[in-house]
């Protein structure tokens, strides 16, 4: 019998701490790299994070805290990253341990700003990590609903089959169910792009668009989505599957969207800096639409719903002229 991979998580806030609370369903103990001291012994006294899913109570027996990154990875055999990706390469500026020998797992729906990549091609061209040895975690799955124990679907993405059916057992529970692909980029990309098409809904929903016109809109992004992942990384895959079309479904219409809420308030009139600075959370599709526009100026696929949203958040332009011109392109 193989033994027990020893599993890290990296990140403090909610995602982070549900796939924490998963991996403690299945395992003796976790690792948990969290940045704020404070967080950590209140977890020590206090069974829950301070901050993010504080209904989550936890047994801190099974837990190795740590505020120091480098204790942690050298600690794990499998290092699954949970930090904003606009935060990340700051995060991982006092890492001096090497991954060698260690699998590294993109739980991140973003691209680095500072290299323009999805998480896990970062890792892989900064960090010399092979493609084998990385892996991804796409939902559909809110934290939220896991903090509820609400029936739930992840997918894990990683080119070593065995590798990811071994990640899957240790998060399969009575009510997570945990299926696997060997597309670790399109996944990626897919949960990349969701939370762009997320912040479309919720423009929509807030400038007053109904029911009909989020059908139509939803239909659209899915097929955008395909032309852009196919651009990127061309393989046989069906966009139709959870971990794309699933995926953006509850991100596009989930009242547990951050990217959805943010949206919202654009719609209503708030600035993108007002509605920043209005949530809790980070809004992983703002720095997104930057970052994937950017990569699609190479590519040219037809991206008419991405290409608002950035009019929107970076060219100032006017929501309700914006989506009133994309409601012509749509069909």
């Amino acid at each position: 019998m193989e033994k027990e991979l020893k599993i890290a998580v990296l990140g403090g806030g909610s995602w982070a701490t549900a796939i924490v609370k998963m991996l403690c369903e299945n395992m003796e103990e976790v690792g948990w790299y969290m940045r704020s001291v404070y967080a950590i012994e209140h977890i020590k006294r206090n069974d829950h994070n301070p901050s993010y899913l504080s209904s989550v109570e936890f047994d801190p027996s099974k837990l190795k805290l740590s505020s120091n990154i480098n204790e942690i990875v050298e600690y794990a055999d499998v290092c699954i990253f949970a930090i904003p990706s606009a935060f990340l390469h700051s995060e991982l500026e006092p890492l001096t341990i090497s991954f060698e020998g260690k699998m590294v797992v993109s739980a991140i729906k973003g691209i680095v700003p500072e290299t323009g990549l999805i998480v896990g091609e970062h890792f892989s061209q900064n960090y010399n990590i092979d493609l084998d040895d990385i892996g991804v975690i796409t939902g559909p799955c809110h934290a939220e609903e896991v903090a509820l124990e609400r029936l739930s679907y992840l997918t894990v993405a990683c080119a070593n089959q065995e590798m990811a059916d071994r990640l899957a057992s240790y998060f399969e529970s009575d009510y997570i169910n945990c299926k696997t692909s060997d597309d670790i980029i399109g996944t990626e990309y897919a949960a990349v792009l969701k939370n762009i098409y997320a912040i479309a809904a919720g423009i929509a929903h807030g400038l007053g668009y109904g029911d009909n016109f989020q059908s139509v809109l939803m239909s659209n992004a899915i097929r955008e989505m395909k032309r852009y992942i196919k651009k990127v990384h061309k393989m046989k895959r069906n966009i139709n599957d959870s971990a794309y079309l699933g995926d953006l479904l509850v991100t596009g219409y989930s009242v547990f969207s951050r990217n959805r809420l943010f949206g919202n308030m654009l719609g209503k009139g708030y600035t993108v800096r007002s509605a920043q600075l209005e949530m809790s959370m980070v809004a992983e599709g703002y720095y997104a639409t930057k970052s994937a526009y950017k990569i699609n100026q190479e590519h040219g696929a037809k991206t008419p719903i991405l290409n608002a949203v950035y009019d929107i958040l970076y060219e100032n332009k006017n929501p309700k002229k914006t989506f009133k011109k994309l409601a012509e392109k749509l069909d």
